[in-house]
């Protein structure tokens, strides 16, 4: 019989057995983070100032919903980014499955924001209560990563 299990119920420890996941602790791992980047104009420091002192404001305020952190938060810097813009598009509340080898273990869950490039995952997003941990949303974050349609290409 299959166990059908929400993603927002997986812990790390479940994802490193199942599916062989593991911590990269080298700095060099991914370089991307680091390496080449172009210079924050003074117009996108105070975009960037402008979000960061909106979402400290409505902390001061619990709750603040997961909603209200993708309004405040997450909408302005996607695009900041340029993820509305050509070629991306995106997708909210996306339908996911996963499931290991032979385990009669299926994940569920939804994506809150995922930006594509034609079958390209760019960027997936989860969000969390600002009350919550950001380690709380980590397990959901990597199902939703391990459900990427292009599992030749690397995943970060």
């Amino acid at each position: 019989m299959v166990q059908f299990i929400q993603a927002n119920n997986v812990g790390l420890a479940y994802l490193e057995e199942r599916f062989s996941l593991q911590l990269a602790e080298d700095e060099a791992f991914f370089t991307e983070w680091f390496e080449d980047l172009p210079e924050i104009r003074d117009l996108e420091k105070q975009d960037l100032d402008r979000i960061k002192l909106h979402f400290l404001r409505l902390v001061k305020r619990p709750p603040l919903s997961e909603e209200t952190v993708k309004l405040v938060v997450l909408s302005p810097l996607l695009n900041l980014a340029g993820f509305y813009d050509e070629p991306f598009y995106m997708r909210g509340e996306e339908s996911i499955e996963i499931s290991a080898e032979d385990e009669g273990e299926i994940i569920r869950g939804r994506i809150d924001v995922l930006v594509i490039q034609e079958q390209f995952w760019l960027l997936v997003i989860e969000s969390k209560r600002s009350s919550f941990s950001l380690l709380e949303a980590v397990p959901q974050a990597l199902v939703y990563m391990l459900a990427n349609p292009n599992q030749d290409k690397p995943t970060f």
